[in-house]
């Protein structure tokens, strides 16, 4: 998708420029906006995976944790916990562990355990975010650069034709859509990201505190 754009951009027929001529034309600038759009790449999916396992839905787990509770079968609780393997579990496990401390002390241990969730949550989001702004950056470098040449090439040449400043228009705009392609996408999936974060974490939220109820009141 990204080369055909360029393509029409340049005006090129597809069949004579490969991707490696693309990130000729656009000069330097091609070689870390393509490293910057890879890593979005990786982090976007790595990220969707990474939700993936942790995205479910709490009520069932909790429902069994209550029942446990309410049947005095701590170790029982236990083994769902680890079991579900997501945040909530783990939340709720390190409180279960510190059954028969004051209440406080149980909320507080959930509570260290949440941040450390929400930390793991957010891995390569700073990141991501600093390529959709860094990249069309590196673009507008890109443009810069490229008339910089076209302006070299009518100081050498006088009276320069359309073929040979061809090379630094062509950088200019290859290496703005490149930038600004990125940075889009890099934008769009940094903010649905923080947005799956942000339900995960109400969600961790809830069951905190259904569980710190129950714990007060094992017959809720």
């Amino acid at each position: 998708m990204l080369l055909n754009i360029l393509l029409q951009v340049t005006g090129e027929a597809p069949q004579s420029k490969t991707m490696l001529d693309m990130i000729k034309s656009g000069g330097w600038t091609m070689i870390p906006l393509f490293i910057l759009s890879f890593l979005a790449v990786y982090i976007i999916i790595e990220r969707l995976l990474a939700f993936h396992n942790v995205s479910k839905r709490p009520e069932q787990f909790i429902s069994k944790i209550k029942k446990c509770i309410a049947d005095q079968d701590i170790k029982g609780a236990l083994m769902i916990c680890e079991n579900e393997n997501s945040p909530v579990s783990r939340m709720i496990a390190k409180g279960l562990k510190r059954l028969g401390t004051p209440l406080k002390n149980i909320e507080d241990a959930i509570e260290n355990v949440g941040k450390m969730e929400i930390d793991k949550l957010e891995k390569n989001l700073t990141l991501l975010a600093t390529i959709s702004g860094a990249a069309p950056m590196l673009g507008f470098l890109g443009t810069v650069t490229g008339m910089i040449s076209t302006f070299n090439v009518i100081a050498m040449e006088g009276n320069a034709n359309l073929n040979s400043m061809a090379g630094g228009i062509s950088e200019a705009l290859v290496t703005t859509v490149t930038g600004l392609i990125i940075g889009i996408m890099a934008y769009v999936a940094y903010s649905l990201l923080t947005s799956k974060v942000q339900k995960i974490v109400h969600q961790m939220e809830h069951s905190s505190i259904d569980f710190l109820d129950v714990l007060q009141d094992p017959q809720k």
